[in-house]
């Protein structure tokens, strides 16, 4: 057996008896789970204001103007993909800070290296096994959650709606392994593991709370709780209108987003989901067209992390900053 999956053996194993790294998946399921559950009971607040409101028109001879709000059930998902975006990151760095720092507190980095290993088999078993993992995670909380719709949300789902939340699935996995392995590079680069976790934090500060805060904070339409033009009753029609005279603020803040790989995460996941309304019931040609540059930049960041990782966890490297 290659030693690069020898390695990756053993370092699943340790993962999965970690008490601490499986008490953050369960926190992590439990949060996104939740987040279903109040949207759900959000809706069925809707659904009774708008019954009562039919009724008390019917009551005084008239009739209702307007249809009953209609349930997407994919869009109930938004709070748990925020959560996974921001939560889920951030275990994933603490994960891959851990593959490094574990080794060194041990003082088992030396032992590994006496053995004749090629240059790359230590990153090699160390990145499969993140991989694996993260992979087996985001099965299972979509699992959870594509469950906690059916049961316990009673919201029904299409066969498209199955292929949907399996490309959001597919999406959260690379999303993930790339921030681990981000953290697994710096760790390797850095000559201490605390010098190392301060500084992999400081860059998923930036690219996942500081650029897109910015971005949010210039998008008019998230200044009022429900949107602005929602509020002033301007439609899709107008609003686009209004918008096409600030072209250049528009793409100049859309630049500011885009530097950000969360939120080349969040556009395809939220599209392929139907959270954004303009790709809510869309066909998945309609969705891949307006969101495949999207998803290839957040491959474009997974492979330069990959590749980060390769070239970071070397012997060479990884002896010169304990000794």
């Amino acid at each position: 057996m290659p030693k690069s999956l020898i390695l990756c053996g053993k370092e699943l194993k340790d993962l999965t008896r970690s008490r601490a790294l499986v008490s953050l998946i369960v926190f992590l399921a439990a949060v996104v789970m939740l987040s279903v559950l109040v949207a759900a009971a959000d809706f069925r607040i809707k659904i009774d204001d708008y019954n009562n409101y039919v009724a008390a028109l019917r009551s005084s001879g008239g009739t209702a103007g307007t249809a009953p709000p209609q349930l997407a059930a994919l869009q109930m998902l938004r709070g748990g993909m925020e959560y996974l975006e921001i939560v889920g990151s951030l275990f994933a760095v603490i994960l891959g800070y851990g593959l490094v720092a574990k080794e060194r507190g041990n003082g088992t980095l030396q032992l590994i290296f006496s053995r004749p290993l090629g240059r790359y088999t230590f990153a090699g078993g160390k990145i499969l096994a993140v991989g694996i993992l993260w992979t087996a995670v985001a099965g299972a909380l979509f699992a959870v959650i594509t469950a906690t719709l059916l049961l316990l949300a009673n919201a029904p789902l299409q066969g498209d709606d199955y292929v949907r939340l399996g490309v959001a699935a597919a999406h959260t996995a690379l999303y993930l392994t790339m921030w681990s392995l981000l953290a697994f590079t710096v760790a390797a680069l850095t000559r201490t593991p605390a010098s190392g976790l301060i500084l992999a934090l400081v860059i998923w500060l930036v690219v996942v709370l500081v650029i897109p805060q910015i971005g949010d904070t210039m998008d008019p339409d998230n200044q009022i709780p429900g949107g602005l033009f929602a509020s002033l009753q301007v439609d899709k029609t107008h609003e686009q209108a209004i918008m096409a005279n600030f072209s250049g603020y528009e793409t100049a803040r859309d630049l500011i987003e885009q530097t950000s790989m969360t939120k080349q995460f969040e556009r395809p996941l939220f599209a392929w989901l139907g959270i954004k309304d303009q790709y809510n019931g869309q066909p998945f040609n309609l969705i891949w067209a307006g969101t495949f540059n999207n998803t290839l930049w957040l491959m474009t960041g997974f492979i330069t992390a990959l590749t980060g990782s390769f070239l970071a966890a070397t012997r060479t490297k990884l002896l010169r900053k304990v000794t």
